[in-house]
């Protein structure tokens, strides 16, 4: 009788992987983007606080009229055509990110405060994990319908913090104490 195949979480190949998205599409804008310029900088750490050195951070956002580039988005033919609304990057040696964007706006129809879709993988995460990040000094935050799921307690780990004009933190932990919350999806 075969035995079954033991756990293993994904390989060392991982990181040779992420070799391509080094530089990724970490700036999502260009000189004829609309909007608000700001960076969102962070780093990617495990339970112990250690940084995660072989993760992946995806990010996706409406463009500063609160529109997807998506089809399904029902104003998507009006999308910001400078803004790619996508980005993708491999943490650095201190589990370092930094993505170029522009603050999200105001998604027409829906009572949320502007926030970024944050995605993230790396080796011994088998299913990709989803969080949002919100800003800090957003009013809308006090209002937003998914926040207000989150137990108070735990609502300052999906905020970023403003560093200075347009710079924001943003770090995500992966697990324990200090756990980014993460959703289902």
């Amino acid at each position: 009788m075969s035995r079954l195949t033991p756990f293993n979480t994904v390989g060392p190949f991982f990181k040779l992987m992420l070799r391509d998205v080094a530089e990724g599409t970490a700036t999502l804008v260009s000189g004829a983007t609309r909007g608000d310029r700001i960076s969102i900088e962070g780093r990617l750490l495990d339970g112990a606080g250690q940084p995660i050195l072989d993760g992946l951070i995806e990010i996706w956002q409406a463009d500063a009229e609160g529109r997807y580039r998506h089809p399904e988005d029902p104003r998507h033919d009006a999308v910001d055509p400078a803004f790619a609304g996508f980005g993708r990057v491999s943490t650095g040696v201190a589990g370092t990110f930094t993505f170029h964007t522009i603050r999200p706006g105001l998604i027409s129809g829906r009572a949320q405060a502007p926030h970024v879709l944050v995605s993230v993988l790396a080796r011994g995460i088998m299913n990709r994990c989803w969080t949002r990040l919100y800003f800090e000094d957003e009013d809308l935050n006090r209002t937003d319908p998914i926040l207000a799921m989150v137990p108070a307690d735990r609502r300052a780990q999906l905020l970023a913090r403003k560093l200075a004009d347009g710079r924001y933190r943003f770090d995500i932990v992966v697990q324990g104490e200090n756990e980014t919350v993460f959703f289902d999806a």
